[in-house]
This record gives C-alpha cells, sequence and structure tokens, in this order.
C-alpha cells in the first residue's frame, strides 16, 4: 500500500518531469506520457465509452500538457493538474458530440469477470445512468478513480461542498434505484417459483 510519502516523492518526480517538459524536453514528455497514459485512457474511457476519442483525448490531453507546462504553480499535485486538464477536453469532446457518461469496466476485466459480476456492473451503471451529469462525474472521479473531494473539486472547479453535496445526493438516489431494483428482482423470482409450481 502506498504511504503518503510515497506520493510525496511520486509528486516531486513528475514535478521535475514536467519541469523539464516546459523547457520543451521531449524525454521528459515521453516519460509523462508514459507514465499517465494508461490512466488517462482509463479516465476518459469511462465518461465518452469510446476507443478512438479516448485514444484521440489521450494525444490532446498531452499536447496540452506540452504546451502549458511553464503555466503549472504547484498549486496542486502533478496528477491533479493533469487530470484536471483531461476532464476539460473530454467534456469539450462530449458537449461537441453528444456523448454519454459511461463508468463501464475495463474490457479486459469484462472479459474476465464472472456472470455475477456482469450483472453487479450492468446494475450499478444502471443506477449511474439516472444520475445528474454532475452527479454522475463526481461519482466516476471519487468512487472509481479514488480522488479526494479536495481533488474532485480541484479538478471540477467548484467548491469542495459542492463535491460533498453531489455525492451525498448521488450516494441516497443509488441506493434508492439499487434498494427498488433488488425488490423488483426479489418479487420476479418469486413470481417465476410460483409460477413453476402451479405448472
Amino acid at each position: 500500500m502506498r504511504t503518503q510519502a510515497d506520493s510525496e516523492v511520486q509528486n516531486d518526480d513528475e514535478l521535475a518531469l514536467l519541469q523539464r517538459v516546459a523547457e520543451k524536453d521531449r524525454e521528459a514528455i515521453t516519460e509523462l506520457y508514459r507514465i499517465y497514459h494508461a490512466r488517462l485512457f482509463k479516465f476518459v474511457y469511462r465518461l465518452t465509452n469510446s476507443y478512438t476519442a479516448a485514444d484521440e483525448l489521450v494525444n490532446d490531453i498531452m499536447l496540452v500538457v506540452w504546451r502549458n507546462a511553464a503555466d503549472f504553480r504547484g498549486e496542486s499535485r502533478v496528477s491533479t493538474w493533469i487530470f484536471g486538464i483531461a476532464y476539460r477536453q473530454a467534456m469539450r469532446r462530449m458537449s461537441r458530440r453528444q456523448m454519454r457518461l459511461w463508468p463501464w469496466k475495463d474490457p479486459d476485466e469484462l472479459a474476465s469477470a464472472g456472470n455475477r459480476d456482469l450483472e453487479t456492473e450492468d446494475w450499478i451503471r444502471r443506477g449511474l445512468d439516472l444520475l445528474p451529469a454532475a452527479q454522475k462525474l463526481t461519482v466516476i472521479l471519487v468512487f472509481y478513480l479514488g480522488l479526494s473531494y479536495t481533488e474532485t473539486a480541484r479538478l471540477t472547479e467548484c467548491p469542495v461542498n459542492t463535491v460533498k453535496t453531489r455525492m451525498f445526493h448521488a450516494r441516497r438516489k443509488l441506493r434508492e434505484f439499487l434498494e427498488d431494483s433488488a425488490d423488483a428482482q426479489r418479487e420476479d423470482r418469486h413470481e417465476r417459483r410460483h409460477e413453476r409450481s402451479e405448472g
């Protein structure tokens, strides 16, 4: 398990890389791309549900990092700054093309998952689809990506209390949906058993 000290060392290493990127060091941007590619791809894929869009967006994000590295002031972690760029790029892409937010697991995870896992994932996805976009994004950032409320607030450029409020309402709505859905499934199973016993 990574400690706070490990996270600080990692951020210091990434900060040194970003400073080299600001000086237009191509090896530094290549290394930063290697570090962030998989995480950025997962993030934007969960937002867009499109391999093509995710692939294009990762390149767009890293181009923005290349162009704007000198503007980074160190007020947040390097990762928060980069994911903030990713969030804004994905939002622009989705508003242009009307893409849906779609927090599915990675295809490799799905391929290895059992039927019960797939059913659970589908169940949760259907609940998330009922949430307003801002609440859904907050759940993806906090639950799926593991960002703190503070990091989520910085990334989405809203107050921490707004993030907390969105999570509160999202959890309540998800709990209601999941409870209603579970009740419906129990009733459906009961009816099928009853039909079999009568037949």
